[in-house]
């Protein structure tokens, strides 16, 4: 690796005067730390809203302001403002949540969240359809619980990720509290969100000791995600990360880490210069390594990230502009040792194992399917309910897996059949949901809250899934698990260019159709029809389901079986995708 590269342009001394950024950027060098007018336009009873500038700054709050889609027409006409509303995301490092803590999420949701709660891809929990003054109680209700929503969103660290669940094993609990340490030393230190939602007076700040000594006054030139695997299950999809470790165990010892850099999934339809890209495995670094690893990764993004382009502004990019040899060598440059060769490990799945486990201490694990992650109470599945009530029985934790699932985890003897019982009562196994494609299957929120969607993703998956599945039981092929992910726009939050199947919208009921993703997230998809309606989805999957069904190997996956069959070439490379 070459370390007399050139250093790129866009570096700055984070301690001079900002120069040549972007409006956003901008935006966060002038927000005092992003305190912008937050106080002050909460406090504005003529609208539901708060300023643009202020919407930018509330996401490193962990809140986006959004409305009420189905009636913003309607609203228009009718000329009043929009159905002003807010997306409330908690931090929930590895999606680690205490019954008590699962029980105050459930009352603040009905209370100021509509009665839904959303689990998310990243292991977490988001409250939808929150008023603007509801913000601050359900903000300190969560610190009630010790939770906070710091890092939630915005151009920083967001919710680190860890493979679940960590009472399966040592070396599962052993990775976790690395990941909790590495969100807990990630976070910006947000003293403006302790005045803000909390009402604690503004401290008296020494010249010599700025509020953010890692972050400075902008931040990450945009997001940045970390998340922490535990092969052979890549339930967190760590090639998507922009920093992943995948952990090295012998024995059940953990003995360390490979380091994994550059991956994303947000590109737009737009611009062809916008790719999803998986993350390169760039070495192996011990276990007291990690932390410094995670700032040295990190640094390298906050330093060298283009502020000037938004657009081009993710990790992934600036490796690609300036070399993986020359940033590994810089990380290293950074760390001050080489980082060792990768060692080996094999991922076999990246889904979840529904339904009981037995830890190595003889524990009992039970793992729920929540269709698309959203827990609301239906005529027919009282879901949020279900949860409420296994809280009050479950004396342990719950676990938020990557895939929008629930597990509850180490079960008592005594307590086991009664959980059992309510999980069957409420509708929560995995045996009331159907083939194993839809238990394979996630989407993004969309409409009607979700201002970025240009296309139905969580309301339209299920009866989509309902008319492919008609199709695997003709051909046969009902019980073979196939990875299949919506997005409501390119942005890619539910993972689906790693699909074995993946669908981003692109209007109402068009989307872009995507094959070829590999089964455990090691190969991204490609594009193999273009703003497309059902009909066309469903003739082509009626043929290569077919074909998959007649000429697939043993064992073989749909998504390798497609990139064999000539259907669709496979991606070699972020670069290559849109090729």
């Amino acid at each position: 690796m070459s370390e007399t590269h050139p250093r790129p342009d866009r570096s700055r001394d984070l301690s001079q005067p900002v120069e040549r950024l972007s409006a956003d950027e901008r935006l966060k060098a002038g927000s005092d730390q992003l305190r912008g007018t937050i106080r002050e336009g909460l406090a504005d009873p003529l609208t539901g809203a708060v300023s643009a500038n202020d919407a930018k700054l509330l996401k490193f709050h962990g809140m986006y302001l959004q409305d009420d889609r189905d009636v913003r027409d309607e609203r228009r006409r009718q000329k009043l403002e929009p159905a002003f509303q807010f997306m409330i995301r908690v931090r929930m490092p590895g999606g680690v949540c205490t019954t008590q803590q699962w029980l105050k999420l459930d009352e603040l949701a009905r209370t100021h969240g509509n009665a839904t709660l959303r689990l998310t891809t990243r292991q977490t929990v988001q409250f939808h359809w929150v008023l603007k003054n509801d913000l601050r109680p359900l903000i300190q209700g969560l610190s009630e619980a010790r939770l906070d929503t710091i890092s939630a969103c915005g151009d920083d660290a967001r919710g680190v990720m860890c493979s679940v669940n960590p009472h399966l094993s040592a070396l599962h609990s052993t990775v976790y509290d690395l990941a909790h340490r590495a969100s807990d030393r990630a976070i910006p230190r947000m003293r403006a969100y302790r005045e803000i939602w909390y009402g604690e007076a503004r401290e008296r700040e020494p010249a010599e000791a700025p509020e953010e000594p890692f972050y400075g006054k902008t931040y990450m030139p945009r997001k940045f995600k970390i998340g922490f695997a535990i092969p052979p299950v890549n339930d967190i999809d760590v090639y998507t990360q922009d920093l992943g470790f995948i952990a090295i165990a012998e024995n059940g010892e953990l003995k360390g880490f490979n380091v994994a850099i550059g991956g994303g999934m947000g590109r737009s339809d737009q611009s062809t210069a916008t790719y999803p890209r998986l993350a390169d495995v760039i070495g192996f670094v011990t276990p007291d390594k990690v932390l410094e690893t995670s700032d040295a990764v990190m640094s390298v993004q906050r330093d060298y990230g283009d502020r000037l382009e938004r657009a081009h502004a993710r990790f992934k990019y600036t490796i690609d502009d300036l070399g993986l040899d020359w940033v590994t060598a810089e990380i290293e440059r950074r760390l001050g040792f080489t980082l060792a060769p990768a060692r080996p490990y094999t991922f076999t799945s990246n889904g979840d194992t529904l339904g009981w486990q037995t830890g190595d201490d003889g524990a009992h694990h039970l793992t729920l399917f929540v269709e698309n992650g959203r827990l609301e109470n239906q005529p027919d599945r009282p879901l949020l309910d279900g949860l409420r009530e296994i809280a009050r029985v479950h004396d342990d934790t719950l676990r938020l897996t990557p895939n929008q699932n629930i597990t509850i985890a180490r079960v008592s003897d005594a307590n086991r059949e009664r959980i059992e019982q309510l999980a069957r009562d409420y509708r929560l196994l995995a045996s009331d949901w159907g083939s194993a494609l839809r238990v394979n299957s996630m989407a993004c929120v969309a409409l009607p809250t979700c201002g970025l969607a240009m296309a139905e993703s969580e309301r339209y998956l299920p009866s989509l899934i309902a008319r492919i599945e008609a199709l695997l039981e003709r051909h046969r092929l009902s019980d073979v698990p196939i990875t299949v992910r919506m997005s409501g726009c390119p942005n890619g939050c539910s993972r689906p260019y790693v699909a074995e199947i993946g669908l981003s919208g692109r209007a109402p009921g068009k989307y872009n159709l995507y094959l070829g993703g590999g089964f455990h997230g090691e190969r991204l998809a490609r594009m193999y029809l273009e703003n497309v309606g059902e009909d066309g989805i469903l003739d082509t999957l009626d043929k290569t389901l077919g074909h998959f069904a007649r000429e697939r190997h043993e064992g073989e996956h749909f998504g390798d079986f497609v990139v064999r069959a000539g259907y669709v070439e496979a991606v070699t490379s972020g670069r290559d995708f849109n090729r």
